[in-house]
């Protein structure tokens, strides 16, 4: 339920862009965004820092796109959103000793001891991979395919990716999961 949540403010942008423009669209994911955060402050007191940080992005590029006129700006951000996220998670690993994917899904996870840190610290890779990946990915879609392509990849084919991308995870990663004895 969290992930379609999560997803309300790309799938408002679609209806609204299939039903008027870009522009149009900015504005009802930049409005659905305040909206969420406000919805989950008010059900959890707590707003995630992933959570601030796609705000604020939404509200930069947004406003820059919807004051310069510029659908390039909406287009740049989920790319600079990914390369955050990659950066931060290869940055943190790299210099600071932390495994923001530890973090995130240790609790919920046992890996098997012997294992333990090597797949953690493969899996912080590869989610920093995926995500400069998917950075990428969305540049050249924006840049090389026609505005409704790219609108429609932003919900579903970037959406699917994470969906497979998450999928191929949980394979590997069962791999390495402490079973409890049956």
């Amino acid at each position: 339920m969290k992930f379609l949540f999560d997803l309300f403010p790309i799938i408002l942008f679609f209806i609204a862009f299939k039903f008027g423009d870009i522009y149009t669209a900015t504005i009802v994911a930049m409005v659905a965004t305040i909206g969420q955060i406000l919805w989950v402050y008010y059900r959890h007191r707590k707003i995630d820092a992933m959570q601030w940080v796609s705000l604020v992005m939404i509200i930069v590029f947004g406003s820059l796109t919807i004051f310069l006129h510029d659908k390039t700006f909406i287009q740049l951000k989920p790319t600079a959103l990914y390369w955050l996220f990659s950066g931060a998670l290869l940055i943190s690993a790299m210099f600071f000793n932390k495994n923001w994917i530890e973090v995130l899904m240790g609790k919920q996870v046992s890996l098997k001891p012997e294992s333990s840190h090597s797949v953690w610290h493969r899996l912080n890779l590869a989610w920093s991979a995926f995500f400069f990946f998917m950075g990428a990915l969305n540049l050249y879609i924006a840049f090389e395919y026609s505005e409704e392509t790219w609108v429609n990849f932003k919900l579903f084919g970037s959406t699917g990716l994470l969906v497979a991308f998450v999928i191929i995870q949980g394979v590997w990663l069962s791999r390495h999961m402490e079973h409890p004895e049956q």
